[in-house]
């Protein structure tokens, strides 16, 4: 049993005990969020506001400039998006779950690749390629990058840009030490299958005439 806690657990031997508190609660609020976004819930946004200003304090502590900046980006997004949600289109009804136009998905791209540009250009100006972690930081942060953009705007496609990150995260936060954040981002990924699933239902429901 302790070989196996050691190999989970033994990064954190060298952690300030503030910071393992703090990732805790952050993951907690994470969790929260994650499944408010499933239940179409506006919480989704005030709950993960407080997860993302945890993690921003934490990683620029960390010194992993990409996830820092997924989370600042996820904070600004998260006012954004509860703008969004709470934004009646007409008298009587909020703004819908849609699918994205074609506009939207050439905004995606569009997005993806300024991500890419963008990080690539921090990395480099902090000369921080000093490890494989950071390309694949690189391309997470783009697919999160649009996969919040689309959530903000109650576009049901989000979920598939958090499945292929969560994925690619969870195997990446182990390796970089922080073991309850690769925990969470496995969690997330059962919970965004289930959220898709969820939208998507929402959306055929509101499609059906009255």
């Amino acid at each position: 049993m302790q070989p196996i806690f050691d190999f989970f657990f033994s990064q954190y031997s060298d952690y300030p005990l503030l910071f393992i508190i703090l990732e805790i609660v952050a993951v907690i609020f994470g969790f929260l969020s994650v499944w408010y976004s499933k239940q179409n819930n506006i919480l989704v946004y005030p709950t993960g506001i407080v997860s993302t200003l945890i993690f921003v304090y934490l990683l620029w502590q960390w010194q992993l400039l990409g996830d820092m900046m997924i989370n600042a980006y996820y904070f600004s997004m998260s006012i954004y998006g509860w703008y969004i949600w709470t934004r009646k289109v007409d008298a009587t009804h909020f703004t819908p779950i849609t699918s994205t136009t074609k506009k939207e998905q050439i905004t995606s791209v569009f997005i993806f690749i300024g991500t890419l540009i963008f990080v690539f250009g921090v990395y480099e100006y902090f000369d921080k390629w000093n490890n494989w972690t950071a390309y694949v930081d690189t391309v997470t942060t783009a697919i999160f990058f649009v996969g919040m953009w689309l959530m903000a705007k109650r576009k049901i496609e989000n979920w598939i840009y958090w499945i292929i990150g969560d994925i690619i995260s969870v195997p990446l936060y182990f390796y970089k030490g922080l073991t309850f954040t690769s925990l969470q981002y496995l969690v997330f990924t059962i919970i965004a299958i289930y959220g898709y699933r969820a939208w998507k239902k929402n959306l055929r429901n509101d499609l059906r005439p009255a």
